[in-house]
């Protein structure tokens, strides 16, 4: 008997053959600077091209080599009790993750993987990234049967054909969809100059590589003299022009890059009820499919931007049990309005705010201390330099810039609130770009009260929940208020008996 149909009748798999490809075209990112400095080497420049060709050839050869041996190594099982992972050549690992850790089971799609028809499994443990354990390559079919198989022996299901069956009838409810005219609107507040920092960035990287000098603004006007010469005549109205072109330009890029990118996360963006949760899938290069339990979504969040605001759009964004410290929360509704949003946090189990809802500020003493400390320095050294600065208007800065915390602790005491209902903690943020947090007041981790000495003579105290994904905290709380906040949360807590509850 061969060693494979040893490890088959055992239980153990291998990825897809195809996976060996895609890991070795990967790879070859990391080989790219490499090949660059041979071919621009003086003596491989000197030898001709056969020989760059054959240095190419073997660079390309060794990472073929070694994407084979590791997919040779890789192999994994479904167990009865947990999920293994075994793979190394001369380091050899071997990684077991019980199904009662994991959390969820997402699918992605990069762009060669997905050319092959490959995708990659990730088993989320919780753990911040730190512990998440990965699958990469198998087919699509054959990571959706993994997800429906891991996510059914945890939750206890019957077996593997019952899972399989339940892949096959369930058909999903649309709850949120982005067509290509919604992402163009999402596109155009996406405003982005990453663009121009690559461009830049490359330019300086390789700027050995033109034959001259990029940055001499001599040697540009002296290239520009012969086409741009009606414009230089034009005197001081050629600055201005040309300072007209260059800011169109700046913001065509801006918009064009924000479009871009938001065509590439968010094609096909689609959101859907099924029986396992809520199901998201987009991307058009990178393709990923993500299901998350409803009773796993722990805390939301509807946040805007300036200009968004005016015309009614919002983003949802779910905070997890399974939340991936790395990465932000989970967005379920990245650009919509908030008849939207409404019924997919009615599907989550979270209800927006009330029009009676009895909203709560800090301390302002809490607030005043702030704008104190931050103010007084600023204040004392703008006298100072009215003073003694050559320049009186160094002083009038440094007075301007304690004026503006003055009135930014003010902002924030007048718009920043928090309000308390029977299910849920809510937190409102900002006036120009509001963000509003819904926590479950039974899914929270922790509630901490800490008070420093100048909060304990002032009579405040910070109020910190601990989240999956951060914390939700609130700063300068009455002492008697904080303590009425976390005496609440900790009774939903301890009314639950959460060895009942889903895993």
């Amino acid at each position: 008997m061969s060693e494979a149909q040893a490890e088959i009748e055992q239980g153990w798999q291998r990825t897809h053959p195809l996976a060996m490809v895609a890991g070795a075209i990967a790879a070859l990112k990391n080989a790219i600077f490499p090949i660059i400095a041979v071919m621009f080497g003086s003596q491989a420049m000197d030898r001709g091209s056969g020989f760059l060709f054959l240095i190419v050839l073997a660079i390309i050869g060794i990472n073929l080599l070694a994407a084979w041996l590791g997919w040779l190594r890789l192999r994994y099982r479904v167990g009865a009790d947990d999920i293994r992972v075994e793979k190394g050549l001369v380091s050899r690992s071997a990684r077991s993750v019980p199904y009662e850790r994991i959390q969820d089971v997402s699918l992605e799609q990069k762009p060669i993987p997905r050319l092959l028809g490959l995708t990659e499994v990730r088993f989320e443990t919780g753990a911040g990234g730190k512990d998440e354990l990965r699958l990469a390559y198998v087919t699509l079919e054959e990571g959706e049967r993994l997800r429906e198989v891991v996510r059914d022996l945890r939750d206890e299901a019957q077996g593997l054909e019952l899972a399989e069956k339940k892949q096959r009838e369930e058909q999903g409810e649309l709850l949120f969809h982005m067509g290509p005219e919604r992402l163009l609107k999402f596109g155009m507040f996406e405003f982005s100059l990453v663009a121009i920092a690559v461009i830049g960035g490359a330019a300086q990287q390789f700027d050995f590589l033109l034959p001259f000098d990029l940055w001499d603004p001599e040697g540009w006007e002296e290239r520009l003299a012969g086409p741009g010469d009606w414009l230089a005549g034009l005197g001081w109205a050629s600055r201005i022009v040309g300072a007209i072109i260059a800011f169109i330009a700046l913001v065509g890029i801006g918009f064009v890059t924000g479009i871009a990118r938001t065509f590439l996360r968010d094609w096909d963006f689609r959101l859907d009820r099924t029986l396992k949760g809520f199901r998201r899938r987009r991307g058009l290069l990178t393709k990923t499919d993500v299901v998350m339990p409803v009773h796993r979504v722990q805390a939301t969040v509807v946040d805007t931007g300036i200009l968004r605001r005016i015309f009614g759009w919002h983003g949802l964004s779910f905070i997890s049990l399974a939340q991936d410290a790395k990465s932000a929360n989970h967005s379920v509704a990245p650009f919509a309005q908030m008849d939207e949003i409404a019924p997919i946090l009615e599907v989550a189990k979270f209800d927006l705010p009330a029009a009676d809802t009895k909203w709560h500020r800090a301390s302002a003493d809490y607030y005043l201390v702030r704008a104190l400390f931050g103010a007084v320095p600023f204040t004392i050294g703008g006298m100072v330099a009215l003073v003694f600065a050559p320049s009186v208007w160094i002083g009038f800065g440094l007075i301007g810039v304690a004026g503006f915390i003055a009135l930014r602790a003010h902002y924030l005491w007048r718009y920043e609130r928090h309000a308390v209902d029977a299910r849920q903690i809510m937190s409102r943020r900002g006036w120009l770009s509001p963000k509003l947090k819904l926590a479950d007041r039974v899914k929270l981790h922790s509630v901490e009260i800490s008070q420093g000495p100048l909060a304990k003579w002032c009579g405040y105290a910070d109020l910190k929940f601990g989240l999956a994904g951060g914390t939700l905290s609130f700063g300068g709380l009455p002492l008697a208020e904080a303590q009425e906040m976390r005496a609440a949360v900790l009774s939903s807590i301890a009314s639950v008996d959460f060895s009942r509850l889903p895993r």
